[in-house]
C-alpha cells in the first residue's frame, strides 16, 4: 500500500533526528600499552571491553576500540604480564596503560598473609607466594612440583593424590595425609576440625595463587607449629567473558580434561570449572580417577559490600601401592607391596566423595571499620580398603570465621587493629572392619567422634617513624574431642572418652624496617601450639591414645628481602631457630598401623633463600623475556631430648628432613608466543628412621615445558604445550614411609615421563 507523501516526510524526519543519537550511542577509546618497567610499547596486547568488543595493540603499543555507551571497563591481557582492568575514561582522553610483568618486583606483589594486605616488601615474616605463572610451569595434574619451588617447603606424593606437606620439618608426625599445616581456601578453613586436610579432593587448576606462611602463625590462623597455606580460587578476568577447554595426555595413561566458563563485570564475577583426571599408574595398584566441579561466584553489591561463594564437589578414587623394602625397591620399583596383606590382593585404595559450600561477605562500614565474615558446611564420605583393615567413614562439619579491621591513629602513628575468631565442629561416624580381599568382613570398631576447635585472635600493627612497622598479636586456642565407642557400649564397659586440650595463649611480635624503597629487613618471635589430630588420638586400628599431649614451640627468625639492579634482581633470605617441646613422632607397628607418642624436644635451625634475575626484559625483541631463578634451603634439625626405652636418640637428625634442598629454573618468553620453562630440583639424602640407620638416596631431577601461546583473531586464544618430568631418569622415592615396620620405607617416584596438551579459549 502506498503511503501518502506527508507520512513519507514524517518518517524521513524522524530517521534524520535519530541518526545522531545512533552515532552518539558509540564512542572510540584509544591509548597506548607499555611495559611498566621499561615503558617500551607492547605489541599484541588483547584489549577487551566489558561489553565484549576487542582489539589488539599495534607495534607502537597503540590501540583504538569502538565501544557502546554501556561499556564501563577495559581489560588488558598479554602473555608474560599480569592482566589489568581499567575504567573507560571520559571522552577525548587517551589511556596510558602500564602492564606489570609476571616477574614483578616484591614492591608490587600484594599478599593477604597476616591479614595486612600489604606488599610483600612490607610484610614481616617468612612468606612465599606461588603465583599463577609458577602453577602453569607444570602440567597442573599436581601441585607437588610448583610447591617444591619454595624454600623451606617440601610436598610429597606417596601415591597419585596421596599428598603430604612439610614446612620446616612438620611432616615428622605425618605418616600420611596433611597434618600440622593449616590450609584455607578463599579465606575459609580447608583443614577440618580433626586437624587433617583433604587437599587431594582438589587440583592445581582450582587455584590462582598460593601463599605459604612458614612457622607458627597462631596469632591469626589458630593452632599450629608447622605453618599456614592460603589458597586463592581462580576468578574470571575483569571485563571478560570466556569459554575455555583443555586436554592433556601423558605417560602411564595420564589423561586430564577441563572445561571452564567465566564472566567478569563491574557487578559480578562468576567462574564454573569442571575437570577430570585419570592415570593408570607407574606402579602396580596406583591408578587414579578424580572429578572436580568448582562454582565460584562473587558479587559486588556496592562500593562497600562484596559477597563471594564457593561450591566444591569432588569424587576421588585412587589406589595405594604401599611401601617397598630396599631390596624390592632396587629389584623392581614398579611393583606394589606384596605378601599376605599385599596392596593388589587387598585392593588397597581410597574412595572419597565430598562437597564443601562456603559464603563470605566483606563489608566496609566506614573509612576506618570493615568486617569479613565467612560460614561454611561440608560433607565427606569415605570407603577405604587398606592393607590390614577396611574403613567406612562419614564426616560432616560446619564452621565460620569473622574478623574486624579498624584503621586509626595514636597521635601521628597510623595503626591497624584486627580482631576476630574462628570455630569449627565436625562429626565423624567411623567403622573399621577386617579386610578380606578388598571387602569388609567382621566389625573391629564402631565410633562417633565430635571434634570442636576454635580460637580468638587480636593483632595491632603500628607504622612507626623511620619506616618501621611493628606488629603485636595474640590468640587463644582450644580443641576438644568427644569419642563415643559404640562397640564397647554393648559390653557394659566405659564407652565415652572426652579429651579437652587446655586453652593456650600464643603470641607473636614482629618488626619490619624499610631500609630503602627497594630493601626491607624483618624479625619476629612467635609461639606455636599444635594439639594432636583426631587420627593421632584414635588410630586406624581402633586404639585410643589417651596420653598424647599437644606440641608447643617458639620460633625466632630474621630476614631481608628486596630488589636491586633496576628491579632485575629479586632476593629473599631468612634465617630461623625453632625449639619444639612435646614433639610428636610416629612409628608403624607390626600391622602397619601408625602409632604416636611424645618424645621430648627438637632443635630446628635453618636458612631459606630465593633469588631471581631478569636477564632480558624487552617487549620489542623476538626473545622478549629471559629470567633465571633459584631457591636453596639449609636445615640443621636435631632431636634435642629423645629416649625410647633404653635407646638414647638425642642428637640424631630429624626424621624425614633433607639437610640441603635446591631448586633452579630458566624462563624464556618470545614475542611470537613461544615459551620454555625448565626446572631442576635437588634433594639431599633423608633419614628415614629415628635411629638414623636408613637413608633415602639424594637425587636431582630435571623437568621442562615448551609451548606456543597466542591470541588469534582477537577472540580466540590458543596454548599448545608439551613437557617432560624427570629428564635425568633418576630413581628416587617421593614420599617415604618414616619409621616403617619391616623396612618398607620406599615409595618410588615415576621415571622419565612425557606429556602434551592443548588449551583453547574463546572470548564472548
Amino acid at each position: 500500500m502506498k503511503l501518502p507523501l506527508p507520512l513519507y516526510t514524517i518518517v524521513l524526519f524522524f530517521l534524520v533526528l535519530s541518526l545522531p543519537q545512533a552515532l552518539l550511542a558509540q564512542r572510540l577509546v584509544s591509548g597506548q600499552v607499555l611495559d611498566a618497567r621499561s615503558e617500551l610499547p607492547l605489541e599484541g596486547v588483547t584489549i577487551t571491553a566489558s561489553s565484549g568488543e576487542q582489539a589488539v595493540s599495534n607495534e607502537t603499543g597503540g590501540f583504538g576500540l569502538t565501544v557502546p555507551e554501556t561499556a564501563r571497563r577495559l581489560s588488558f591481557s598479554y602473555l608474560g604480564y599480569r592482566t589489568q582492568s581499567l575504567a573507560i575514561p571520559s571522552e577525548g582522553r587517551e589511556l596510558r596503560v602500564l602492564l606489570q610483568p609476571t616477574g614483578a618486583s616484591l614492591q608490587e606483589v600484594v599478599v593477604t598473609g597476616y591479614q595486612t594486605n600489604r606488599p610483600l616488601l612490607e610484610t614481616a615474616g617468612a612468606l612465599s607466594v606461588v603465583g599463577s605463572e609458577v602453577l602453569q610451569r607444570f602440567d597442573e595434574s599436581s601441585l607437588v612440583r610448583a610447591i617444591n619451588t619454595v624454600p623451606g617447603v617440601r610436598m610429597e606424593e606417596r601415591a597419585p593424590a596421596s599428598y603430604r606437606i612439610s614446612i620446616r620439618g612438620s611432616s615428622l608426625r605425618s605418616p600420611y595425609g596433611i597434618r600440622n599445616v593449616k590450609l584455607y581456601y578463599n579465606g575459609i578453613p580447608l583443614t577440618e576440625a580433626t586437624g587433617v586436610t583433604q587437599l587431594n579432593l582438589l587440583n592445581a587448576a582450582n587455584f590462582s595463587q598460593v601463599e605459604i606462611l612458614k612457622g607458627p602463625t597462631a596469632s591469626i590462623y589458630g593452632a599450629g607449629t608447622g605453618g599456614t597455606i592460603l589458597l586463592e580460587p581462580r576468578r574470571a578476568e575483569a571485563g571478560k567473558s570466556q569459554l575455555e577447554v583443555g586436554a592433556t595426555a601423558g605417560s602411564y595413561g595420564l589423561r586430564r580434561y577441563a572445561a571452564t566458563a567465566s564472566s567478569g563485570s563491574e557487578k559480578s564475577n562468576l567462574l564454573v570449572q569442571y575437570s577430570r583426571q585419570q592415570y593408570d599408574g607407574y606402579r602396580d595398584q596406583s591408578a587414579l580417577d578424580r572429578h572436580v566441579l568448582l562454582i565460584s561466584p562473587e558479587f559486588y553489591i556496592s562500593d562497600r559490600q562484596t559477597v563471594a561463594a564457593s561450591i566444591l564437589y569432588s569424587n576421588l578414587y585412587y589406589e595405594l601401592p604401599g611401601g617397598l623394602t630396599r631390596q624390592q625397591y632396587d629389584e623392581n620399583p614398579r611393583q606394589a607391596r606384596g605378601g599376605v596383606f599385599g596392596s593388589v590382593a587387598q585392593n588397597a585404595s581410597m574412595n572419597q566423595e565430598a562437597i564443601n559450600i562456603g559464603v563470605k561477605q566483606a563489608y566496609q562500614f566506614s573509612d576506618s571499620w570493615q568486617n569479613t565474615t565467612a560460614i561454611y558446611g561440608s560433607h565427606r564420605y569415605q570407603d577405604h580398603p587398606f592393607n590390614t583393615d577396611y574403613e567406612r567413614n562419614a564426616y560432616q562439619e560446619f564452621g565460620g570465621r569473622t574478623s574486624f579491621v579498624n584503621k586509626s591513629h595514636i597521635g601521628s602513628i597510623a595503626t591497624t587493629y584486627t580482631f576476630g575468631g574462628e570455630f569449627q565442629r565436625g562429626l565423624e561416624v567411623a567403622r573399621t572392619y577386617e579386610n578380606q580381599g578388598g571387602s569388609p568382613d567382621s566389625l573391629r570398631s564402631d565410633d562417633e567422634i565430635v571434634s570442636k576447635t576454635g580460637f580468638a585472635f587480636a593483632q595491632a600493627e603500628l607504622e612507626l617513624p623511620a619506616d618501621i612497622i611493628a606488629t603485636v598479636a595474640l590468640s587463644l586456642n582450644d580443641t576438644q574431642y568427644d569419642i563415643t565407642r559404640l562397640a564397647q557400649a554393648t559390653s557394659g564397659g566405659p564407652y565415652n572418652y572426652i579429651r579437652d586440650f587446655e586453652a593456650v595463649l600464643s603470641p607473636r611480635v614482629a618488626l619490619l624496617k624499610r631500609l630503602t624503597n627497594e630493601v626491607s629487613v624483618h624479625a619476629s618471635v612467635s609461639s606455636g601450639f599444635s594439639p594432636p589430630t583426631e587420627e593421632e588420638i584414635l588410630t586406624s586400628e581402633g586404639t585410643l591414645n589417651q596420653n598424647l599431649e599437644a606440641e608447643k614451640g617458639v620460633n625466632y627468625e630474621a630476614g631481608i628481602r628486596g630488589f636491586a639492579l633496576k628491579s632485575r634482581l629479586t632476593f629473599d633470605v631468612v634465617g630461623f631457630y625453632f625449639r619444639l617441646s612435646e614433639t610428636i613422632v610416629s612409628r608403624q607397628d607390626i600391622s602397619s598401623v601408625a602409632v604416636f607418642r611424645n618424645v621430648g624436644s627438637t632443635s630446628q635451625k635453618g636458612i631459606e633463600t630465593m633469588l631471581g634475575y631478569m636477564i632480558i626484559d624487552d617487549a620489542r625483541l623476538t626473545l622478549s623475556q629471559l629470567r633465571v631463578w633459584g631457591s636453596y634451603t639449609y636445615n640443621h634439625f636435631r632431636f634435642k631430648e629423645y629416649q625410647r626405652d633404653d635407646m638414647v636418640l638425642s642428637g640424631n637428625k630429624l626424621t624425614g628432613v633433607a639437610p640441603h634442598t635446591a631448586t633452579a629454573g630458566i624462563d624464556v618468553l618470545t614475542k611470537p608466543g613461544l615459551y620454555l620453562y625448565t626446572t631442576a630440583n635437588y634433594v639431599d639424602e633423608i633419614p628415614l628412621n629415628d635411629e638414623n640407620t636408613v637413608y633415602s638416596d639424594a637425587y636431582l631431577v630435571l623437568g621442562a615445558r615448551v609451548g606456543y601461546k597466542r591470541q588469534l583473531a582477537g577472540r580466540l586464544g590458543l596454548d599448545i604445550f608439551g613437557g617432560a618430568d624427570n629428564l635425568t631418569d633418576e630413581k628416587y622415592s617421593l614420599g617415604n614411609d618414616l619409621n616403617a615396620f619391616g623396612g618398607r620405607f620406599f615409595q618410588p617416584a615415576t621415571d622419565r615421563s612425557f606429556y602434551g596438551g592443548i588449551r583453547v579459549s574463546y572470548n564472548l
